[in-house]
């Protein structure tokens, strides 16, 4: 029964992670834990603001520090368990949130670090 756990478990991960910057117990989210982002906006500490709608919208709301303003566009998981948002400005990018402890935390490709707060 513990390999069946396991196995599961080892199931529901990422593809890969690698080629991320990531430190000693981060843990990447897992297929399903990204598909449950739908419909969810995470905070970050600096107030800024990711929506993901279950259409595959997406929106970032910079913080009143940074300047205000929405960003918009659309994502998508991509093979490597990474979510990659493909702006209507054209810009697009990818990142990787894992978990650290009881962080929750997301990682852009130049390997900066950005916290979630906890709801």
């Amino acid at each position: 029964m513990r390999y069946l756990a396991l196995i599961i478990c080892l199931a529901a991960g990422p593809v890969s992670a690698e080629g991320w910057a990531l430190r000693p117990g981060d843990i990447p989210l897992g297929r399903d834990e990204l598909a449950a982002l739908a419909g969810r906006t995470l905070t970050f500490y600096d107030d800024g603001q990711s929506r993901y709608s279950a259409g595959g919208a997406y929106s970032f709301t910079y913080s009143a520090e940074n300047g205000g303003g929405t960003a918009f566009g659309t994502y998508r998981i991509a093979e490597d368990g990474s979510i990659c948002v493909d702006f209507r400005n054209g810009f697009s990018r990818c990142d990787l949130y894992v978990r650290n402890g009881d962080r929750l935390i997301l990682i852009n490709e130049k390997g900066e670090r950005y916290p979630v707060r906890p709801n």
